[in-house]
């Protein structure tokens, strides 16, 4: 079963509501994406603490309906 890319979208947005989002359907099969977070919320945050946050925005989804997640985060300067 795969997982639509809107959906994957708007659980990200309600987390990082005016952050930039970019993700990628890599194979097109709704099932391996890439994803880049360019986010204020991350200041001060270790990488794993970034990717934690993004993790728990997906609610469990990720090895589950999404197999495959490439997750970049980055912090944005206000």
């Amino acid at each position: 079963m795969s997982f639509d890319r809107t959906k994957i979208l708007a659980l990200l947005d309600k987390s990082f509501p005016q952050d930039e989002i970019v993700l990628n359907d890599l194979k097109g099969d709704g099932n391996y994406y890439s994803l880049t977070i360019t986010s204020t919320s991350f200041k001060g945050k270790s990488r794993v603490q970034q990717h934690q946050m993004v993790y728990n925005s997906l609610k469990g989804y990720v090895g589950d309906v999404i197999h495959a997640l490439s997750l970049k985060t980055i912090e944005k300067n206000d």
